[in-house]
């Protein structure tokens, strides 16, 4: 009886992965994140463009202060000029960072901006790729894009989830992930080996934290058109290949993501798989098929 329940369930787990990662969120909709955790500030990294600029704006709108963190470009100032005019009675600081330095320097500039207040919803989102095979880039270019995407993201969580768990806060922990951590990546090497980690760290800071009040996500989007498939503001060459530019065909723009984020928080598996193409890897690397 119990290896045919353990059967049943594996044979129905497809179906109950849909209906938790994708019909309860779209079915109840988004939700209020203020009003979810009683949070009054959010933080947001690599939020001067794309998913970022477009969580902000999300946050903003539903009456959060926020703190922006992303490196210091022309766009930075512009995204940040755009927000304060759209939201006057909301506070947005700003913290100038460059998330791949390996010494975490920056950290002393992000406490800085929020020894004053308690941030409740951190969004990890900064992150860029590198392209091409693996050795036509330096040893410093890779761990550049490893401390951004990775280790950037556990100086953050640590020092936020910490104070959250010694206050008694609740709150929410997001990373933008990416189905590119299910699958081997050739030629992109770096990008995939990172993306792995955060998705790994997500699920394992999750059953530490739910019960506690902090709920913890890794999001995987489908293609997003944004500056990513550039190299996101970073100094790198973002080589051209096939597979890349064909899946981008079927890209969304950012703004769709917030929503489906906001409705799957607290509410679905903490990975949260976002669009057709992410949806369909799980499958495809749960059936070992890539």
């Amino acid at each position: 009886m119990v290896y045919f329940l353990l059967v049943l369930f594996l044979l129905l787990s497809p179906i109950l992965y849909l209906v938790l990662n994708s019909l309860v969120p779209r079915l109840l909709g988004s939700q209020d994140l203020k009003l979810r955790y009683g949070a009054t500030w959010a933080l947001v990294t690599g939020g001067s463009s794309g998913i970022g600029k477009e969580l902000a704006r999300k946050l903003l709108s539903q009456g959060l202060n926020v703190v922006i963190v992303a490196r210091d470009e022309p766009v930075f100032a512009e995204t940040l000029k755009e927000l304060k005019a759209q939201f006057p009675k909301q506070e947005v600081r700003s913290v100038k960072a460059n998330l791949s330095d390996s010494s975490g320097a920056w950290m002393a500039d992000v406490k800085d901006a929020t020894k004053d207040v308690d941030v409740q919803l951190v969004f990890n989102n900064a992150g860029f790729i590198v392209t091409g095979f693996f050795e036509q880039h330096s040893v410093d270019t890779h761990l550049a894009n490893f401390h951004c995407n990775l280790t950037a993201n556990i100086h953050l969580t640590h020092h936020f989830y910490s104070l959250m768990i010694n206050k008694g806060l609740k709150g929410c922990i997001v990373f933008t992930s990416s189905s590119a951590g299910f699958i081997p990546n050739p030629f992109a090497a770096m990008y995939g080996c990172t993306k792995s980690g955060v998705s790994e760290l997500a699920a394992s800071l999750a059953v530490e934290g739910k019960a506690r009040g902090v709920d913890v996500h890794a999001v995987h989007p489908s293609p997003v058109n944004s500056r990513f498939t550039s190299g996101g503001g970073n100094d790198v060459k973002v080589h051209k290949m096939n597979m890349f530019e064909m899946a981008y065909k079927m890209a969304t723009g950012p703004e769709v993501l917030p929503n489906q984020i906001f409705a799957a928080v607290g509410r679905s598996p903490v990975m949260i798989d976002l669009g057709g193409t992410s949806i369909g890897m799980r499958h495809l690397a749960r059936n070992g098929l890539s």
